[in-house]
């Protein structure tokens, strides 16, 4: 079994390996659930060779995941960039109009991320049909979906998660959106492999100096405050993952 950590930073990266975690998704833009990391983010990352996989989200912006030409043509390249630097996998989604695959320029990322591990994001959660969804990924070539099981929360949705999990074939069903220490078993218990987490807590800022009438986000977050990796939570899933498969190496 493997934990995979959400992480939006370089540092947060580094804390999450450190702390036990089994493979990162790295994104930018918490605020958007996830967007492409920079060039300069993924040159760095690139080179302080981590012995961790490492698969950066391709989402060029918020919202919804219909997107245009020139939006596709940007995800392709920062694909292809993803691939010279050589990280070890890649996250990504697309549907159109209809809520439904878009296979034509799936295909086309899918062409662009050769040689790469694939993991399809939570768009699916917003997808018809989700056991179509589902074969349709499988006949792509992607190796796991990410999915909160078409609810807010993955625990919300851990009845379609199993059922999805029952029905795949060996496309991997990693559940993600709120799985903490707190739930995770209740994941291990219906027999997925890979957990999704972004284990996080929030710090104050260092800054000594701080100014209450000015807001940088238009989400109007609390800028005095900064989100990391809860060392301590990391390390109680991957605990909880490793006496899993203790227990089960005995029972065997």
């Amino acid at each position: 079994m493997k934990l995979e950590i959400c992480c939006y930073s370089i540092d947060d990266i580094i804390v999450a390996a450190q702390s036990g975690a089994d493979r990162i998704e790295f994104c930018a833009g918490r605020s958007d659930g996830g967007l492409t990391p920079s060039y300069g983010d993924l040159l760095q990352l690139s080179q302080l060779n981590l012995p961790i996989p490492i698969h950066p989200i391709i989402r060029p912006r918020g919202g919804d995941f219909y997107y245009s030409q020139s939006e596709i043509n940007t995800m392709i390249n920062d694909i292809k960039l993803v691939h010279d630097l050589n990280f070890a996998g890649v996250v990504f989604g697309a549907l159109t109009l209809s809520a439904t695959l878009d296979i034509e320029n799936l295909t086309r990322l899918i062409e662009a991320a050769k040689g790469l591990s694939l993991t399809f994001h939570r768009a699916f959660d917003i997808c018809k049909n989700p056991l179509i969804t589902l074969e349709q990924l499988h006949d792509l070539g992607f190796h796991r979906l990410l999915t909160s099981g078409q609810k807010n929360t993955a625990l919300e949705g851990i009845n379609l998660i199993e059922q999805l999990h029952n029905s795949s074939k060996n496309l991997i069903i990693m559940p993600g959106c709120g799985i903490k220490s707190a739930n995770l078993q209740q994941f291990i218990n219906i027999g997925l492999s890979e957990f999704h987490s972004s284990a996080t807590k929030t710090i104050l800022s260092p800054m000594r100096h701080q100014n209450s009438d000015v807001n940088m986000s238009h989400t109007q977050n609390n800028e005095s405050l900064r989100y990391t990796i809860d060392i301590n939570e990391v390390q109680k899933m991957k605990y909880l993952i490793e006496n899993t498969k203790s227990t089960y190496s005995i029972n065997d």
